[in-house]
């Protein structure tokens, strides 16, 4: 069978991490949630996207294909039912479709002609950007099971503090010194080659991918994902690094999520709780304007490829598009537009061929080449969102 992964109606609530991604490329508790779907499939899956994007992620159609919304996290008997689909049939939880049957003649699905097969347990569905940190702990949970089943962790190192060892599982490759490891509240993952330094806490659950590394003297408490070659330091709380970002230094990052390439300077701070505590707002690429998030406490979503300067303060709820580079004293507005320059003092445009060069420059140093493929796909959300650079 033949299985593609489809954006669906929450790609435009889940910007600006798709703006760069199909939303199955979206990291959330260890794995992405393409990983998910293939670990459990043992197979490989395609993409059903946005046109911009199809060079990279292409979509490969047969005879017989199960179409699979993105925005759900597979589980076990999920995915027995997804296997099990028969042409003309299709999994629903409440008006959400989940997954269908389709052959390459059908243009059009029409789900009245479905046979609707309802799916009523507990699942995660990631709908909002701020579902990646709010649902990571269930979702490192889930991952850590479906990882280490069957399996044996390698051991602790000597000089290791740990609470509920039976909760920790270490990669080979991995190195721990002198640091805590309290797996009590949950799981903590440690990937292949991931590096934790000296005088770490680590509070699970926690998910570390590999070549990733924890600084010395971090704090980092539960719910907390570091993706594929991420370097963290200072105070992490429940926040998603996508992959090959750094938080490097000392400073606070709460209730966030980071998309790939992004770097934050040293002592960056962000606020994720406001002083009235009420409820905190997000901008809304649906809209055009702020809109209720339903939470108490929301701090930074970061676009791939941006980065602000040392002593970077970012108030509660702040949105950064994608290959912004924001800098200065005092706080940057709420909503930074992608490719934007500067800082609360006020934006000009990031030029593109300067993001080319530093993007150039940044992915070389992990050995992975800025093609022409990479640079399209910049050059799209430039001109997508030329509409929001209205300084």
């Amino acid at each position: 069978m033949n299985y593609i992964l489809f954006d669906g109606d929450v790609r435009k609530s889940l910007l600006p991490f798709t703006y760069t991604k199909p939303v199955a490329d979206i990291r959330v508790g260890i794995l992405t949630i393409r990983e998910k779907w293939e670990k459990y499939l043992s197979l490989t899956t395609t993409t059903i996207t946005e046109e911009y994007l199809e060079e990279k992620y292409p979509m490969v159609e047969l005879d017989k294909n199960i179409l699979i919304n993105a925005s759900f996290c597979p589980t076990k008997n999920l995915v027995d039912k997804v296997k099990n689909l028969s042409e003309n049939e299709a999994i629903f939880k409440g008006e959400d479709v989940i997954a269908f049957f389709t052959t390459n003649t059908q243009e059009e699905v029409n789900f009245d002609n479905y046979t609707q097969i309802e799916f009523d347990e507990d699942i995660i569905q990631i709908k909002n950007t701020w579902d990646i940190f709010s649902l990571n702990s269930k979702a490192i949970q889930q991952d850590f099971n479906l990882l280490t089943e069957g399996r044996k962790s390698q051991p602790i190192p000597e000089g290791t503090r740990y609470i509920n060892k039976e909760n920790i599982f270490i990669e080979e490759g991995a190195t721990i010194t002198f640091s805590i490891l309290n797996a009590k509240t949950g799981p903590i993952y440690i990937g292949k080659d991931a590096k934790v330094m000296e005088s770490s806490v680590i509070k699970g659950p926690f998910g570390m991918c590999n070549n990733a590394e924890v600084k010395m003297a971090a704090r980092i408490s539960d719910g907390t994902t570091l993706g594929p070659y991420c370097k963290v330091g200072g105070e992490v709380s429940n926040s998603v690094l996508m992959g090959y970002s750094s938080k490097g230094h000392d400073g606070y990052l709460g209730n966030s999520v980071l998309g790939e390439w992004c770097n934050l300077g040293a002592d960056t701070n962000n606020s994720n709780l406001k002083n009235n505590y009420a409820e905190v707002k997000l901008w809304n690429y649906n809209t055009g304007r702020f809109a209720k998030t339903g939470l108490q406490f929301c701090g930074l979503m970061m676009g791939d490829h941006s980065k602000c300067g040392i002593n970077t303060m970012f108030n509660t709820g702040t949105v950064i598009g994608v290959s912004a580079n924001i800098f200065g004293s005092g706080f940057p507005r709420n909503f930074v537009p992608s490719f934007s320059w500067g800082g609360a003092s006020g934006f000009t445009e990031y030029k593109t061929n300067k993001v080319f060069e530093v993007a150039e420059i940044v992915m070389k140093r992990r050995n992975i080449i800025f093609d022409e493929v990479e640079q399209r796909i910049l050059e799209s959300v430039y001109e997508e969102t030329k509409q929001y650079r209205n300084y």
